[in-house]
């Protein structure tokens, strides 16, 4: 069982924690703590052993933590992921590879994708695909995908090289909920075509970042991101194949760290238990 508070900081926060734990006839198997100070915020992550009703012991401890404090328990810890999708192919191949194998940490429900492209592949891996036409900017079509990902009651959505902004509504609609991977070193080279900004800058490192989606463009809580060098023999090719490298294992990462419940979300930072 996994145990996620985030709250107030006040002194004997740990002490109480445990204490009730312990009442609870539940052993602490590993315990994260961090305290932000200047926002005056604590995070605490728990995996924790023994029998006990999730929704009793929520209860219990938010009676014990200060006002406002935010708790999860969470006995089950894989998760249900909807996979959205464009054209590009290696990000959604390394999320199904892993669903397949059992090792993403979650389960793929579907892949939704605004064009007809990706559909072998999931078919292959026995992966419903929605193909819902995004040519269109019309509220209606995208109320329609909210009402598919809404069907499958997914935990995240995941986009994988889904190439198109979405609206405030869509966003609002799963707060904190949809992880994206954007193709720089955020925050260099926002917005469209980073590669070809990076070639023409003549920069000497690329990357990839991951993060969760809000209304300002590739913005959000940053959740994972990594670096590589690369130098004057590169071309806008090379950069964009070699990124596509880097881009597939942040997603993964960020994947990782977000469906084991190790990524805490405050104002648009993240705390991150690796």
């Amino acid at each position: 069982m996994i145990v996620i508070i985030q709250c107030k900081d006040q002194i004997g926060l740990v002490a109480d924690i445990s204490r009730l734990l312990a009442e609870a006839g539940l052993n602490i198997v590993s315990m994260r703590e961090y305290v932000a100070k200047a926002e005056n915020r604590f995070f605490m992550r728990l995996e924790v052993d023994g029998n006990g009703d999730e929704h009793t012991l929520t209860n219990k401890l938010i009676a014990i933590l200060p006002e406002g404090a935010e708790v999860h328990v969470n006995p089950l810890p894989d998760k249900r992921i909807v996979v959205m999708v464009t054209k590009e192919y290696h990000c959604l191949a390394d999320i199904l590879v892993r669903n397949n194998f059992g090792t993403l940490g979650a389960s793929v429900s579907c892949v939704i994708g605004n064009h007809p492209v990706l559909r072998k592949i999931c078919e292959r891996f026995e992966i419903p695909f929605h193909l819902v036409s995004y040519e269109d900017v019309s509220r209606d079509s995208e109320q329609e995908i909210i009402k598919l990902i809404d069907s499958y009651a997914p935990d995240y959505i995941v986009l994988a090289k889904f190439m198109r902004i979405l609206s405030h509504g869509f966003v609002t609609h799963f707060p904190n909920r949809i992880i994206n991977i954007h193709h720089s070193f955020l925050p260099a080279f926002a917005g469209a075509n980073p590669y070809r900004q990076a070639f023409e800058r003549g920069v000497k490192l690329i990357g990839a970042t991951a993060h969760f989606v809000t209304d300002d463009l590739d913005e959000g809580p940053i959740i994972a991101q990594q670096i590589i060098p690369v130098n004057h023999s590169f071309t806008a090719s090379d950069m964009v194949r070699s990124g596509k490298e880097i881009e597939t294992a942040v997603l993964a990462k960020a994947l990782r760290l977000v469906l084991g419940d190790r990524v805490f979300v405050y104002g648009n930072k993240t705390v991150v238990f690796e």
